[in-house]
């Protein structure tokens, strides 16, 4: 049975997103195993040189793992600017690397860097996809990282189990593989007797009572289990497909055969960024809703006007992310917000005409865009 959903996964899939980890690509000392790169590519080419081959997009992290022994390092710093400092020394190897690897199949790969702003705003979301789009239509390999060396903690995705859930969402993506140094979830500690691997997950009813590991092995990496399940969750309530293994089983999961742990599909496929909104994107600060604009925002698909906002908090400018609470201080939604922190307070309470006679016309408008606004909470 699973062998047959993983084919039918896999076989049918037109573009794939595959995320590689640190553990997977460098030693725990840092710096980059040819050899586990080498083994990559090699899977990824083959997967693509077939008739009628798919389209494979790869998100790559160990950047700054790279970035480590160089900079001579013993280990991944806490500081956010040594951090960065270690991405921009690693970066270029890591490219480097797979440009030289991949040039063995005569393949040419893009660097695409993102940071979670990149793509929570419209134009940034459709340039993010239109050159995504571009190398796959040019027979290049994308090969796609965050911006670690500029990315702050407000707008950083965190771990890349996540961005590779938003950009398979980005790309239009058919199917997400998530390469680990565990070959797939089990029901409790791999290392320990008696657990057992998890070979399909059709819900979140599936994993309760699961023990989720928050850790690599190696100890180079941000992420681990917990990261790569919330990865699955975003992307298959998306409408994508997860096929989540060990790094040394990528020929074998990229062929469909029963490897790992495939997370079916929970919701439907969607084109718009809100997904990106929602879940890479980090609030600079809120909005009080009175219960009038609770019920517009929640259950009647409006924008948000002024007049039904109560209280401001936060440092924002127009464009940042806010949050959107209720009275009770829960949060409703999450949008984009067209004016600055400190012009908010005068235009509480008050309707667009109003404020369009007495401010200008350019005060006529909405808080938050029905367009750039997502629920949260129903």
């Amino acid at each position: 049975m699973v062998d047959q959903l993983l084919r039918e996964e896999v076989v049918s899939a037109r573009r794939i997103v595959v995320k590689v980890g640190s553990s997977s690509l460098t030693t725990a000392a840092g710096g980059l195993d040819a050899d586990r790169v080498d083994a990559l590519v090699d899977a990824l080419a083959k997967l693509r040189s077939g008739k009628d081959a798919p389209e494979v997009v790869l998100v790559s992290s160990g950047a700054i793992a790279a970035g480590l022994a160089p900079l001579g390092l013993a280990k991944r710093p806490k500081d956010l600017a040594r951090q960065q400092a270690a991405a921009s020394v690693g970066q270029g190897l890591l490219v480097a690397r797979y440009t030289a690897s991949f040039a063995r199949y005569g393949v040419r790969v893009g660097q695409v860097l993102l940071t979670a702003e990149d793509a929570s705003r419209r134009a940034h979301y459709r340039n993010a996809y239109r050159t995504l789009d571009q190398l796959l239509t040019m027979g290049a390999m994308p090969v796609v990282n965050e911006n670690d060396t500029v990315a702050t903690a407000e707008i950083k995705f965190g771990d890349n189990d996540r961005l590779a859930a938003l950009v398979a969402h980005l790309v239009r993506a058919d199917l997400l593989v998530l390469l680990s140094d565990v070959d797939g979830l089990y029901d409790g500690d791999p290392a320990k007797p008696g657990s057992s691997r998890i070979e399909v997950v059709r819900g979140p009813e599936d994993l309760a009572g699961v023990e989720i590991g928050s850790a690599g092995k190696a100890g180079v990496g941000t992420g681990g289990m917990v990261t790569k399940v919330e990865a699955a969750r975003i992307a298959t309530g998306a409408g994508i497909p997860v096929v989540l293994t060990a790094a040394s089983q990528a020929a074998d999961a990229l062929a469909g055969r029963p490897t790992g742990t495939l997370f079916l599909r929970t919701g439907s496929r969607s084109a718009d960024r809100l997904l990106w909104l929602e879940h890479a994107s980090s609030p600079r600060g809120a909005l009080t809703l009175d219960d009038g604009a609770v019920a517009a925002v929640v259950h009647g698909g409006k924008s948000l006007l002024p007049a039904g906002v109560t209280r401001v908090e936060g440092e924002f400018a127009a464009g940042d992310p806010v949050d959107l609470l209720g009275e009770n201080g829960h949060i409703v939604a999450r949008g984009l917000v067209n004016f600055d922190a400190r012009e908010l307070p005068r235009l509480l309470g008050r309707s667009t005409r109003e404020l369009a006679q007495e401010l200008g016309a350019a005060y006529e408008r909405e808080v938050v865009h029905r367009d750039d606004l997502v629920v949260l909470r129903g």
